[in-house]
């Protein structure tokens, strides 16, 4: 039988707390993603070809990568010496402040998109060190035993924010790009309020070394677990080929005609099959034959993604997009509770941090490779082709990470 949400957040009250704290952050996450990708490919369209303004779209996620890339490592060994709490509320903060510049360069009659890149390279530093802290922080919050709950729960609600937070990115952006980037500033501050109430001790046992030693023994970990590491650079490639997000300007303006607003409901279709799928799971986790099912998951994003490329329909865009969001769920619940539970809690922050430069990066450098294929060949062949490099990658992965696809249940597994 399943379990009563309320009597497993009422069982964790300090969880409570951060998960409130995250629903307006991750809805001002998905107003301020869809309104600077929208703010930044009209600022270039006014000057710039669709294949160009799509390019420069892409560029946002470039410039949230590198400091990503360059600090996660870093972050993540931070996140085993000292409090996860303060950590995220510091990465929260920097965040709403790069929110409130955006606001402020927002009012002037001709944004620099120089300026707008500076700040999107402010977000990725803050969400080097905001991921692993983050994932870290849930099981100082949660029991063992409610830990797939806990990630499930989240996941839900983060689904959810991703739904809604578009659509209402989408009546700001209608309103102005300052009244978006406005609400995005407040809803930093009602979560850092939430995540400041947390009262359980956050600061992991004390790690002694070097941190670079530190960092090394993070990487060893990852890479001798092969499971650990087959379902991180599973996601991945996945995620780098297949990630169209960075197009979706260009399809909504360009290709389907649907403006804003529908610019806004394709942001939104890949949660809607995201949250139904998620809200699947929180009351029906996945119990059996785990690692088949996340490449089963990963494999329909890559199909969906190719349907989506050539569809010229509006509902078949959609519901592609609702079935891409769906598998990517699966894919998602797996990997994050393999993490979790057979990573040792003093190497969490470590291999939350490894999984974040793989997974959260490649977000941004996904937006930035549909960006660059998409100067040269347009946006729906770069669409294709990453739907049919996540199918191939999917094939290959399954042929070499074989305890990976015979991972069968997740809660018997144990860490090392």
């Amino acid at each position: 039988m399943a379990d009563n949400p309320l009597l497993f957040l009422k069982r964790h009250p300090d969880y409570l707390r951060y998960f409130i704290g995250m629903i307006p952050i991750q809805f001002g996450a998905q107003i301020e993603a869809i309104t600077i990708a929208w703010q930044v490919y009209h600022i270039a369209r006014e000057t710039r070809s669709i294949e160009e303004s799509a390019f420069m779209v892409g560029m946002v996620g470039l410039c949230q990568f590198v400091p990503m890339f360059a600090l996660t490592l870093f972050a993540g060994t931070l996140a085993d010496r000292v409090s996860r709490k303060a950590i995220v509320l510091w990465a929260l903060l920097a965040e709403g402040i790069g929110v409130a510049i955006l606001t402020l360069l927002s009012l002037q009659t001709s944004p620099q998109l120089t300026h707008i890149f500076l700040i999107a390279a402010l977000f990725g530093a803050a969400r080097a060190f905001l991921s692993p802290a983050a994932s870290a922080l849930v099981p100082m919050l949660v029991s063992r035993t409610d830990m797939p709950k806990a990630i499930s729960f989240s996941t839900t609600v983060w689904m959810t924010a991703v739904i809604v937070g578009p659509f209402i990115g989408g009546l700001l952006i209608a309103s102005s790009i300052a009244t978006a980037y406005g609400v995005t500033a407040l809803t930093y501050i009602l979560g850092v309020v939430m995540v400041t109430a947390i009262k359980s001790n956050t600061t992991p046992e004390r790690q002694e070394g070097h941190p670079l030693t530190l960092v090394r023994e993070g990487l060893v970990y990852v890479w001798e677990n092969k499971v650990v590491f087959g379902a991180i650079s599973l996601d991945l490639f996945a995620v780098l080929l297949g990630g169209a997000t960075a197009l979706l300007p260009a399809f909504a303006t360009d290709i389907l005609n649907v403006g804003p607003m529908g610019n806004a409901l394709l942001r939104m279709g890949p949660a809607v099959g995201g949250l139904l799928m998620s809200g699947y799971l929180t009351l029906f986790p996945i119990k059996r034959a785990a690692g088949v099912k996340m490449f089963l998951g990963v494999f329909a994003f890559g199909l969906a993604t190719i349907v989506f490329a050539y569809s010229r329909s509006m509902p078949l865009s959609l519901l592609a997009l609702a079935i891409l969001g769906a598998g990517d769920m699966i894919s998602v619940n797996v990997r994050q509770t393999l993490i979790q539970i057979v990573t040792p809690d003093h190497m969490r922050g470590r291999v939350s941090a490894v999984s974040g430069m793989f997974i959260s990066g490649s977000n941004e450098l996904g937006e930035f490779e549909s960006g660059v294929l998409s100067r040269f060949i347009g946006p729906v062949a770069a669409a294709a082709f990453g739907g049919i490099g996540t199918i191939i990658v999917t094939g290959g992965w399954a042929w070499m990470f074989p305890a990976l696809r015979k991972a069968d249940r997740l809660d018997s597994m144990h860490h090392d």
